[in-house]
């Protein structure tokens, strides 16, 4: 008993002892981890299964780093590196670090990496239970059961008719909404009819950027999109700076553009004059004169047309009746 006993407990003791050295190792790789990517995804793994996990770590190699762990020995791991580097913008991460999440430590461009992880969802059934990600429709045809399943469709108020021996939904039916709960006869319908309505994967829940927190929809804001907006932006302060008479960088050009308008039309009508200008008085001189032209040419190719006019009305004066009426 005593060996037993002692076996046992040395059996223990090398458990604890490699415990420790797995977590002590999982520390040293969050903490280097933290100092060499100031870029990380806090992402929800809900329904993610080990072979879909590592799939998607093969994807992201070169990309991304994925590391799972449990929240109490992350939020340890953070307060230990704050406790050492109070300046650390860690802190920040530790509001997001509860339920089933992970950690994405981002190589790569942000927008890149979440591709990857969109890239990498997997379609699922819906289960008995689970909340529904997205708004599931039925689509409206023939379903291909026997007339025995009405039931199903019956409990769920889907009007259904029997075409051929089989049964054909009438219409599109919404079965779920975004955020309701996953019935039996729901989850069994859609089985029935094979229908695979969630898809899974690691999803973004916020975004972790030198400090900074925000959500992962900014990374949908391309560059073309600033570029508008910051143009849009510009016109309007512009607008602004005009209409208070502020003279900066923005209404500068306008009223430059604006005074040497006035300097033009000053020059057009005086003598005043730069080079620049003769440009323009030139073109307003030579303007008449190409107007005119097509006008002359018009005007000669009607006079030729008008002088046939009136000859032909002259000959039909002269050879009417020739003076004769009907009864003479």
């Amino acid at each position: 008993t005593l060996a037993v006993t002692q076996f046992f407990s040395g059996k223990k003791e090398v458990l604890e002892m490699a415990k420790r050295e797995k977590k002590k190792a999982y520390f040293e790789t969050f903490e280097t981890l933290t100092s060499e990517f100031s870029k990380i995804f806090i992402v929800n793994c809900d329904h993610v299964g080990s072979n879909q996990l590592q799939q998607t770590r093969i994807a992201l190699r070169g990309k991304a780093v994925v590391l799972m762990g449990k929240n109490t020995m992350v939020r340890k791991i953070i307060r230990d590196i704050l406790a050492k580097n109070p300046e650390s913008k860690l802190a920040a991460l530790l509001p997001h670090i509860k339920q089933n999440v992970g950690f994405v430590f981002c190589k790569g461009e942000l927008a890149e990496v979440k591709k990857v992880l969109l890239a990498n969802k997997v379609a699922a059934v819906a289960r008995q239970g689970a909340i529904s990600p997205v708004t599931v429709v039925v689509p409206a045809g023939n379903t291909g059961m026997e007339p025995t399943k009405t039931s199903f469709f019956q409990a769920l108020n889907i009007t259904t008719k029997i075409t051929k021996g089989t049964v054909e939904i009438i219409s599109d039916v919404t079965l779920l909404k975004e955020g309701d709960k996953v019935g039996n006869s729901e989850a069994a319908l859609l089985q029935m009819l094979g229908i695979k309505p969630f898809s899974y994967g690691l999803a973004i829940n916020v975004v972790f950027d030198d400090g900074e927190i925000y959500e992962p929809s900014v990374l949908e804001i391309s560059d073309e999109v600033l570029a508008a907006k910051f143009a849009t932006g510009v016109a309007e302060a512009a607008a602004l700076s005009l209409g208070a008479n502020q003279l900066n960088d923005l209404s500068m050009p306008h009223l430059m553009a604006d005074a040497y308008k006035n300097m033009l039309a000053i020059a057009m009508e005086t003598a005043f004059s730069w080079p620049e200008a003769d440009q323009f008085k030139t073109a307003l001189a030579n303007a008449p004169a190409v107007s005119a032209a097509p006008v002359a040419a018009s005007a000669g190719a009607a006079a030729p047309a008008a002088a046939a006019k009136v000859e032909e009305e002259e000959e039909d004066e002269e050879g009417g009746d020739m003076g004769f009426g009907l009864f003479d």
